[in-house]
């Protein structure tokens, strides 16, 4: 195994990504990034292979970027069998591709589902899919999922993302416990509200709510930085659940521990806070 650590990271073009990679390529780490956005991954690879070179690490690892879309187990496949050719394969894995879906339950059509699901779900099983193997014949490794506080709380009109994000913490916590006799480290995301690009390719039957959750995301008291900051010391210390942002936690255990009825309301005021005042 290279005293080097390697790292892939999946939407690493832009937004959380890019601020993990970033964060890693400091660190001295070699840097593998996928996107589907060209023109942002060359972007990032750019400054990516500057890190390296104050690094030390780009004479051995030449950071790299790979366009591929995790809908396409093909593509993600390739990027598994060149870097374990080139470099004998990975540390980190990071799921990190996503996309969001707003909208009442009647409202969103079922292809948006199949959209959504196919990415922030499928993507992820993709990921852990095909590098498990090459985890297990390196005796280590560890995959970090990322997911959200939509997946452990319950943000309406938020029904297909919830569902989405919440699998993967099942999956996750599944994961965890399949793969620790093989030396394999499972983690899960699961951050609030920060600024980052999902607002891009966020799909809403409702402009109203897509305006709010613009808002929402803009507002973030963390910095796409500070929340990849959190997550690698999160990973470096074998959490199973990173929870980046301490409100989202509070209401996490809320929702655990408290009576169902307390809860709700509690969740309905927060719920009426996020929402954005009529100017008058």
């Amino acid at each position: 195994m290279s005293d080097v650590q390697r790292v892939f990271i999946t939407g690493g073009a832009s937004g959380l990504g890019r601020a993990l990679a970033i964060q890693y390529a400091r660190a001295g780490w070699a840097v593998v990034i996928a996107d589907v956005h060209d023109g942002r991954g060359a972007e990032t690879l750019k400054e990516l292979s500057e890190l390296a070179k104050q690094a030390g690490t780009a004479a051995r690892f030449v950071p790299r970027y790979f366009h591929a879309d995790v809908t396409c187990e093909a593509e993600l496949q390739a990027i598994a069998d060149a870097l374990e050719a080139d470099w004998q394969g990975i540390d980190v894995l990071y799921n990190n591709a996503g996309v969001a879906q707003a909208g009442a339950i009647e409202d969103v059509s079922l292809s948006d589902w199949e959209w959504i699901v196919n990415i922030n779900l499928l993507g992820v099983v993709r990921g852990c899919k095909i590098f498990t193997p090459g985890f297990k014949r390196q005796g280590s490794g560890h995959i970090v999922n990322i997911a959200s506080m939509a997946g452990l709380l319950d943000v309406p009109r938020m029904a297909s993302y919830n569902v989405t994000k919440a699998a993967v913490v099942a999956l996750s916590g599944t994961l965890t416990h399949e793969l620790m006799d093989a030396g394999i480290g499972v983690s899960v995301v699961c951050p609030s509200f920060f600024p980052t690009n999902l607002e891009d390719t966020m799909r809403s039957t409702d402009p109203g709510l897509k305006k709010m959750m613009n808002k929402l995301l803009a507002s973030g008291k963390l910095s796409a930085d500070e929340v990849a900051e959190r997550i690698i010391a999160g990973v470096k210390k074998g959490q199973q659940h990173i929870l980046p942002h301490e409100s989202g936690e509070r209401l996490w255990l809320l929702k655990r521990y408290l009576p169902q009825g307390m809860y709700r309301y509690v969740f309905q005021r927060s719920i009426q806070r996020m929402k954005p005042r009529n100017k008058r």
